[in-house]
């Protein structure tokens, strides 16, 4: 049907659409200014916009032909000038954790600077550098001699770049081995985020470096290679800053121009196939037999390694030792043609997952409204602990900020992680991303009722993914009972339309997740037809320390973000209502509010006796809860499972909250006391500032309480069935009666 013939049918519903989308728009627009978020939201909206604008320019100047040198905007240092041998030396140990092994061929200039940024940019583990001159008789070689902290192998005989780097690897002392090409340059960093990947990631067997051109333009961000043994060198010639290149992931092979393995691996694989002598694919055929041995080979982007690509063999395919990649490239595909053919996708097809060597692995999509924050607000803590429990499971992990702002910091903290981060302004369109890959989405997991309004449809569209719902806490709830403190019609009508919100999310949802189970009931009641439970929203690490004790300790500690309504009226209420009566016995005592974005009135609390922090690391954090005797949760009014009463029955130091602060933790009155009467609430305080017997007998209860119900693994196993369960239900959904 012809394109103009077609847009009749469908102008109603794109016409309903646009509406819908604005009238979203505007109630946002309205929540935020009556909650106090209007300018930060705005500042986040001029940011996006500069990084468009910025964006556009450069595609611009692209198509007409000015690529500009991307060096300088990657932060990267200038290409060093050729060093003095006599002048250049390496802090190289001789009982190295790392080996680093450079084959060389002559080329003594690219050498000397290739050493000269290991110089510049050493390692923190102790490291060796091996530098094995393959007999080059190049006459030059003999000044490498004069660097100082290198150990110079020089051959007598040729032995091709394969036998070499076997033979010299033979004599590596280090737990890890480097192999380094000669016509590379170490940036800042580089070596350390290869060998932390070891630690982070215990299965990993082969960690491969980022290569880019001398001008910073990529040159490889990892390899894929195809059913029939071709292979691509990922993201060459495009901007490393694009997201697709700055996640940690899965490779189907990592250039030998710079990859890393444990010296155990390497030794027992054999180190390179003679194979493929004298040289090209012996890098693949080695990450598929560590494959084969059960272990990973990751992509690591942090580190960046430049490469002057060619300077060692050329370029032609046709004469010395570079004619050798065509004859290897079909060894390779004859030894591994049954895995070709089970774990690899055509040529040039379904790229998404070929990436991330997800044929056979579910992709899930994550949206919400901005990249977490988890050391500033709970629904973020939420949010990555759902993500690393779906990491776990073994998925593929795609995260869309709705808000598409990339958050210094945050957004590499989840790329390190192995998350694909879709952020501004390299992917501006949720309507056509979806469109072009919505075919290899699995599942989606939507966070928050306006991004569920905005995405769902799309979803529903262009992908057959199952579709899980998770609310947080009841917004609307939430708000009710603010508006109700607050005695404001403007709260109680914003309310209602959030009702609507929520209630159409549920709808459009296959499961519906919720921290508490009495939102659960709320959802069930509302919504009979929807499938709803709750899902524990914390993922803590079990606690090895010694359980804490009452001496030395002293003053009370309230942890939030004072930004929210509910904190900012909890530290009215508890200065107003509560301390009064503390001081009475305690005269004097002192009183921390500690936590991101204090309002004004919060500030305003600020006395001798009061200290308000404003936004304070998770360092220091865990110091304040080191030294504080009760911590103190006074919420009248909010919804949902609250991070901070949470965080300090994980830490074991005694908590006094309210009805509210305990919602959705069942039994936790057990652990710790509840009360929502001011003088009830002080009572509570002076008993566990006068009684060290009580104070531990409360600590040991709230460590066993966390200990019982928040873990990793639990959350995986709860959001792992969550959305087994949401896809059976949909499937039963489409199956005729």
């Amino acid at each position: 049907m012809p394109k103009d013939e077609n847009r009749p049918a469908l102008a109603p519903f794109r016409g309903a659409r646009f509406l819908r989308r604005q009238a979203t728009r505007i109630r946002k627009l309205a929540y935020w200014t009556m909650t106090g978020q209007l300018p930060r939201q705005l500042r986040d909206r001029r940011e996006q916009i500069r990084a468009r604008w910025d964006h556009l320019t450069e595609a611009v100047l692209l198509r007409f032909g000015r690529r500009k040198p991307m060096r300088d905007r990657l932060g990267l240092p200038p290409t060093p000038p050729t060093p003095d041998p006599e002048k250049l030396t390496l802090p190289t140990s001789d009982a190295p954790v790392l080996s680093i092994v450079i084959p060389t061929y002559g080329q003594v200039d690219y050498t000397l600077r290739c050493l000269a940024s290991i110089a510049a940019h050493p390692p923190r583990m102790a490291f060796e550098v091996l530098v094995v001159d393959d007999a080059s008789r190049d006459p030059r070689v003999p000044e490498l001699r004069a660097v100082s902290g290198i150990r110079l192998i020089e051959r007598a005989g040729n032995l091709g770049f394969l036998r070499s780097c076997n033979d010299a690897a033979k004599q590596a002392r280090g737990e890890y081995l480097f192999l380094l090409n000669n016509d590379t340059e170490v940036m800042p960093g580089a070596v350390d985020a290869l060998l932390d990947t070891f630690t982070s990631h215990p299965a990993a067997g082969i960690v491969g470096a980022r290569l880019l051109y001398p001008d910073g333009w990529q040159q490889e961000a990892g390899g894929i290679v195809w059913r029939d043994g071709s292979a691509w060198n990922y993201g060459h010639n495009d901007d490393p800053r694009r997201p697709q290149y700055n996640y940690l992931r899965d490779a189907d092979y990592i250039s030998g121009a710079a990859i890393m393995l444990p010296m155990d691996l390497w030794r027992a694989l054999g180190g390179f196939d003679e194979h493929y002598i004298p040289a090209y694919c012996e890098d693949s055929d080695l990450a598929f037999r560590v494959r084969a041995a059960g272990r990973r080979v990751l992509y690591q982007p942090s580190s960046v390694i430049i490469h002057h690509e060619g300077v060692s063999h050329g370029t032609d395919l046709s004469q010395g030792l570079k004619a050798h990649q065509v004859i290897n490239a079909e060894k390779l595909r004859a030894r591994w043609a049954l895995t070709l053919a089970a774990d690899h996708a055509e040529s040039g097809t379904r790229l998404m997952r070929s990436r991330d060597r997800a044929l056979h692995r579910r992709v899930t999509l994550v949206i919400d409204n901005n990249i977490p924050q988890p050391d500033r607000d709970a629904g973020s803590r939420t949010m990555v602990a759902f993500m690393e429990a779906l990491l776990a499971s073994g998925r593929v992990v795609k995260f869309w900020p709705l808000n598409g702002l990339r958050m210094p910091g945050y957004t590499e903290a989840l790329q390190a992680r192995g998350i694909e981060v879709l952020h501004s302004p390299w992917v501006r369109s949720f309507t056509s991303w979806i469109t072009a890959n919505g075919a290899e989405i699995d599942e989606v997991l939507l966070s928050r009722p306006h991004v569920s309004a905005e995405t769902l449809p799309e979803i529903r569209a262009h992908t057959q993914a199952t579709v899980v719902f998770y609310g947080h806490d009841l917004h609307h709830a939430r708000l009710r009972r603010e508006a109700e403190a607050t005695k404001s019609p403007a709260l109680l009508a914003e309310a209602d339309r959030l009702l609507v919100d929520e209630r159409e999310a549920w709808r459009g949802a296959d499961l519906v997740l919720y921290p508490a189970a009495d939102e659960v009931a709320v959802v069930r009641a509302l919504e009979p037809s929807v499938e709803a439970r709750s899902i524990t929203p914390y993922a803590l690490p079990a606690q090895t320390s010694p359980p804490p004790v009452p001496e030395g300790r002293e003053g009370l500690l309230f942890v939030a973000g004072f930004g929210h309504p509910p904190n900012e009226d909890a530290a009215c209420w508890l200065l107003d209502a509560v301390m009064p009566l503390i001081r009475a016995k305690h005269p004097g005592i002192a009183l921390t509010l500690a936590g991101s974005n204090p309002t004004e009135r919060v500030r305003a609390l600020a006395a001798p006796d009061v200290e308000v922090t404003g936004f304070i690391s998770d360092a220091e954090l865990a110091r304040r809860y080191a030294r504080a005797r009760v911590v103190v949760c006074p919420l009248r009014y909010g919804a949902g499972i609250k991070l901070k009463v949470v965080e300090a029955l994980h830490q074991g130091v005694p908590i006094v909250t309210t009805t509210t602060g305990a919602q959705g933790l069942a039994h936790v009155e057990h652990a710790c006391p509840i009360t929502d009467d001011a003088a009830g609430f002080a009572q509570a305080v002076l008993r566990l500032l006068a009684d060290d017997d009580v104070w531990r007998a409360q600590a040991a209860a709230q460590r066993e309480f966390v200990g019982e119900t928040f873990s990793a693994e639990a959350v995986r196993r709860m959001i792992e069935a969550a959305f087994t369960d949401a896809a059976s239900r949909r499937l039963s959904a489409s199956v005729p009666a």
